[in-house]
């Protein structure tokens, strides 16, 4: 019997990004669970290893930016510091999945994930849920979940490109998969010289990275498997700081680096009427900061440095119920803690239990459901979510969503030398509807959305002042302060007029507004949230021996730096140009130019962006 986790990890082979939504695709990032796509309303894309190939390249964020309501900053060139926002979310309120590990490094201030120490090599698919989902996900799954799933390959296959700036990456991969057992290894290397990390400096920053994982699945008996998977990476940026005499941002030699170790162990039981999973993952982050000139031992022992790891087993399972009736359920508890050069260890500990009803047919499907959370540090929290589809026609189906979504303070926000005890979690409500159409060559969708923050977290200065939080936190501290609501519209269009010929686009508006009241930023834009974004993708496979031609467009309107609106950014386009010719049925050759109009575009004031850029590589496949 084939396996709904592995139907999961492979239907989508041919779906496009635009719109994932036929009935023969399954996700598990909509109930946990494997369900068909086409029986939830809740707004999800799906971008495959066909599409990151088609995309070419180890930066995963073009791929990303094939999202409808996804932008991003970055503090620099590739390798740097990269923030992944959902519909104008903070980056810290995306959570992000690999091979069902939860990645967010628990040490950082605010737990997010750097997509920096990401590169697309592996990668079977990205599964990217848009709205609130802490019924199903729990802590961080305000602005949405990312979860990334790499493959299970049968065979091998290589890869390797160079081009502009001194950059190399490599991948390779080899698998055997069997009816009754699979083990798939792969790794790969990564290097450039970069760019300046500063605007105003003259000397590449560079950034280079290994990584390597595998994946193994047996079959124990009729309906129970084994799954387990491995990652580790190891990545050094170059940074920029603070130098004297001036102490503004400038060329420095500092450099950071990241040591990420994720894994997971499952047992999957597939029945009549009943599946479930159950495991037990990890994940490690180590993150050491340097500087040559000033420091331990000269400079080569880290100025300071932190580390997070967290511990988590969980249960998750659907019980199919007569008259079309399933029933999604879970519970899990996590252990978390982190410890840095200047703080002493912490740590908490989060139990959860949640559950989903749903109605599934054809035509009509409806859930609803809630989680209870008990966190050893802040208490409690309960969410809830209901979502509904209904086809009006055979080529058009209507959808909507309701769901909330917490976040709870992290460990530096809460026992820091900057930390208050008394934070509470960070709460969302998020609302959207939309339609979609699918006819012949032609799908399409509109969706509207809106959602409302409250009890956001935000660093509170005490320079000056007595207040009661100030006391002994002479530095600052943090507090829910914060009130914020995003709301807009996202336009998906795919037309297909020939079998060799593919046009895509996407557009977002995104309208994130600071609510807090009583403040002087009430009303202003948040920071880094451009409210337009379009994506304009086309592919031609031309006559000629399989020679391929593709162009991406991506266009952002200009943004805000700060919460003041004072600061602002430039938008613009930037423009891809990709060409791939087939050498033989298993070697392909490709290249693509970056950047076309060399328009430097920072998401990030201060930081730099990168210029025109060439690039050509081979891909081996058996």
């Amino acid at each position: 019997m084939k396996n709904l986790y592995l139907a999961a990890a492979a239907s989508c082979a041919l779906a496009t990004p635009a719109l994932a939504q036929q009935a023969d695709q399954i996700t598990v990032i909509a109930t946990g669970s494997p369900s068909r796509i086409d029986q939830t309303g809740q707004p999800i894309t799906v971008l495959t290893a066909a599409d990151l190939a088609r995309l070419q390249g180890p930066d995963i964020t073009r791929a990303l930016e094939q999202v409808p309501g996804l932008t991003l900053s970055r503090n620099g060139g590739p390798g740097a510091f990269t923030g992944v926002r959902l519909r104008g979310s903070d980056s810290e309120q995306v959570l992000v999945l690999i091979d069902g590990v939860r990645v967010e490094d628990v040490a950082a201030p605010g737990a997010g994930f750097d997509f920096g120490t990401l590169t697309t090599g592996g990668i079977e698919r990205i599964d990217v849920l848009r709205g609130s989902n802490s019924v199903t996900w729990g802590s961080a799954a305000l602005g949405g979940v990312i979860a990334i799933q790499t493959r299970e390959l049968n065979g091998y296959e290589a890869s390797a490109e160079g081009g502009s700036r001194g950059s190399f990456a490599g991948e390779a991969a080899a698998g055997l998969a069997r009816e009754k057992y699979a083990l798939s290894l792969t790794g790969g290397y990564t290097t450039t010289d970069g760019v300046s990390a500063a605007a105003v400096g003259t000397e590449a920053d560079g950034a280079r990275q290994w990584h390597f994982g595998g994946k193994a699945r047996l079959d124990l008996a009729p309906g129970l498997s084994f799954v387990a998977n491995a990652r580790y990476a190891d990545t050094r940026t170059e940074i920029d700081g603070y130098p004297a005499p001036n102490y503004t941002f400038a060329d420095t030699p500092e450099y950071q680096t990241t040591r990420q170790a994720s894994g997971r162990a499952d047992l999957r039981y597939e029945g009549a009427w009943l599946t479930l999973n159950t495991g037990f993952a990890l994940s490690d982050t180590k993150r050491d900061y340097y500087d040559p000139t000033f420091g331990p031992n000269g400079g080569t022992a880290p100025s300071y440095g932190y580390r997070g790891r967290s511990h988590r087993a969980d249960l998750t399972g659907r019980a199919t119920l007569p008259a079309n009736f399933a029933l999604d359920f879970g519970a899990d508890s996590e252990w978390t803690r982190y410890s840095g050069t200047f703080d002493a260890r912490q740590t908490a500990r989060q139990t959860s239990g949640h559950m989903m009803l749903g109605w599934y047919t054809d035509a009509i499907s409806l859930a609803a459901g809630l989680r209870y959370d008990d966190h050893s540090r802040f208490g409690n929290a309960t969410t809830l979510g209901a979502n509904g589809t209904v086809r009006l026609a055979p080529n058009l189906r209507l959808r909507a969503s309701y769901g909330e979504g917490f976040k709870a303070p992290t460990l530096f926000q809460l026992l820091s030398d900057y930390g208050n005890a008394a934070l509470q979690p960070e709460r969302s409500r998020s609302y959207d509807a939309g339609l979609e159409y699918k006819s012949g060559p032609v799908t399409a969708a509109v969706t509207v959305y809106r959602r409302d923050s409250r009890n956001l977290i935000a660093f509170v200065s005490c320079f000056g002042q007595t207040s009661a939080i100030c006391t002994n936190r002479p530095f600052g501290t943090y507090d829910n302060v914060g009130k914020a609501r995003a709301e807009g519209a996202e336009a998906e269009l795919t037309l297909r007029p020939t079998a060799r010929f593919t046009l895509r686009s996407l557009y977002t508006y995104t309208k994130a507004r600071n609510l807090t009241p009583g403040t002087a930023q009430f009303g202003n834009d948040l920071a880094r949230r451009p409210r337009h974004a379009l994506t304009l993708s086309g592919d031609w496979e031309t006559p000629l021996a399989g020679f391929a031609l593709g162009a991406d467009l991506r266009l952002i309107s200009q943004s805000f730096d700060n919460a003041s609106n004072t600061v602002r950014l430039p938008g613009g386009p930037v423009a891809t140009l990709r060409a791939s010719l087939p050498l033989h049925d298993r070697v392909t050759l490709y290249a693509r130019v970056e950047n076309v109009f060399d328009n430097r575009l920072p998401t990030a004031a201060g930081y730099s962006a990168v210029g025109r850029g060439a690039f050509a590589g081979l891909r081996v496949r058996y």
